[in-house]
């Protein structure tokens, strides 16, 4: 897997990011993600639980940059976050996800969620 330059050529490099996943999604058997965090799981499994996950939540921050209001669907929403409130201290402790963004409890899902992740749903470009 060639290491592409996102900043001179960011289609290219996406390009080439989904050919690898591809790859490793067309055989994935023997393959183990190895954590510090989560310990080991095989492959297809780390991919269906946090990859497919994050590409669906930066949908957000893609939309939002571009304008629009974006719609991940609430009760998607609502399920991820109360998965994500069940590890929030690993995933906090991962280094990956910084502080919450305060969000009223009675927010739709949508915004209680990326409060979560750190985003501020009212944030405009």
């Amino acid at each position: 897997m060639p290491d592409l330059d996102v900043a001179a050529d960011p289609a290219a490099a996406w390009k080439q990011h989904v050919t690898d996943i591809q790859a490793i999604l067309d055989a994935p058997a023997g393959r183990v993600l190895s954590n510090p965090h989560i310990g080991d799981k095989p492959v297809a499994e780390a991919i269906d639980e946090f990859y497919t996950a994050d590409v669906w939540m930066h949908s957000w921050d893609l939309a939002k940059a571009l304008g629009h209001e974006p719609d991940l669907g609430q009760q998607r929403c609502a399920s991820a976050l109360e998965g994500m409130r069940a590890i929030e201290g690993i995933l906090r402790d991962s280094g990956q996800f910084g502080p919450a963004v305060p969000v009223p409890d009675d927010a739709p899902a949508q915004d209680r969620l990326m409060g979560f992740l750190g985003r501020d749903p009212a944030w405009r470009p």
